[in-house]
C-alpha cells in the first residue's frame, strides 16, 4: 500500500465529508487537527508508562498496542493532509526533501523549524 491508496482508504472511513478547506475551523478540520492531539498524546502516555512501570522494555503485547496508536496517528496525519488539499505523498516527499537540506547542511540537530 503507498501513502496514496492509505489516504484515499482512511478518507472514506471520515465520518465527517472531507475535503479541502481553507477553514480551520471547519468543524471536520477541526476535529481532525485536535484528534491528532489527541492519539499523539495516547502513544506518548503508553510510552510514559512502558519507561516508568517495566524499565523502558517493550513487550510484544505492547509493541502492538503502540503499533494501534502509531495507526490512529498516521490516520489523523492522513485526514489533516486531505482537509488541507495535499496528498499523504506530498507531506511525505516534502519532510524528506526538509530532512536532506538539514542533514545537507549540518543543521538535524538544534532548534528552529527553519534551519
Amino acid at each position: 500500500m503507498d501513502f496514496n491508496e492509505y489516504q484515499r482508504l482512511a478518507k472514506g472511513t471520515d465520518l465527517d465529508k472531507p475535503g479541502a478547506t481553507d477553514q480551520v475551523m471547519y468543524p471536520g478540520f477541526m476535529d481532525k487537527i485536535l484528534g491528532l492531539s489527541g492519539e499523539a498524546g495516547e502513544f506518548t502516555d503508553k510510552v510514559k508508562k512502558i519507561v516508568r512501570d517495566k524499565e523502558g522494555k517493550i513487550s510484544p503485547e505492547d509493541k502492538e498496542e503502540l503499533l494501534k496508536e502509531l495507526g490512529d496517528v498516521l490516520w489523523y496525519v492522513a485526514l489533516v493532509a486531505e482537509y488541507m488539499g495535499v496528498s499523504l505523498e506530498e507531506v511525505a516527499e516534502k519532510n524528506i526533501e526538509k530532512l536532506a537540506s538539514r542533514q545537507k547542511r549540518g543543521t538535524l540537530t538544534g532548534s528552529g523549524d527553519n534551519r
